[in-house]
């Protein structure tokens, strides 16, 4: 009678755990989805980061011996300027010039050029503290030779 006793209690053990794993259906309320126009509005709102940069200029090119900013480079860099007020970001303005000259004074024409592009900025309103001017002078030519071809692709300043 043991057997059967202890039989009918494991009987009993293994019902009782089953009963507890059984789990109740409850509805659970469940939110409309939001239509996808009011999602792409949302995501609009949050991504507007002003004007849009494609295809604006970030490579700024000057006459010889000058840092005088040229008139296609004064209008991208007023959309740039929109961009930075309405985004803020830092950026680098890297000066360049061509082979001719002393290294020494190919450094300082850079440095002119990469200050008069922040000087700009700063005056269509960019913080100033935004923006870090460096000279590379003559050490990182984008074009090899000694004609005006490639000095005039070297007389630069790149915004990045």
């Amino acid at each position: 009678m043991t057997n059967t006793l202890k039989t009918l209690l494991a009987l009993f053990a293994v019902l009782g755990f089953l009963a507890g794993c059984a789990s109740t259906t409850e509805e659970i309320p469940t939110d409309p989805e939001p239509e996808v126009e009011e999602v792409v509005e949302e995501v609009e709102e949050v991504v507007d980061t002003g004007p849009d940069l494609t295809g604006v200029d970030t490579v700024f090119y000057f006459d010889y011996d000058k840092s005088l900013l040229k008139s296609e480079a004064r209008a991208a860099l007023m959309i740039h300027a929109e961009a930075l007020k309405a985004s803020p970001r830092s950026i680098r303005l890297e000066g360049h010039a061509d082979e001719r000259g002393t290294r020494e004074y190919n450094m300082a024409l850079g440095e002119r050029r990469a200050n008069a592009v922040r000087d700009f900025l700063v005056l269509q309103g960019v913080d100033s503290y935004l923006i870090e001017t460096i000279s590379y002078g003559e050490e990182r030519p984008v074009a090899v030779g000694s004609d005006e071809s490639s000095w005039s692709q070297n007389r630069r300043v790149e915004l990045k």
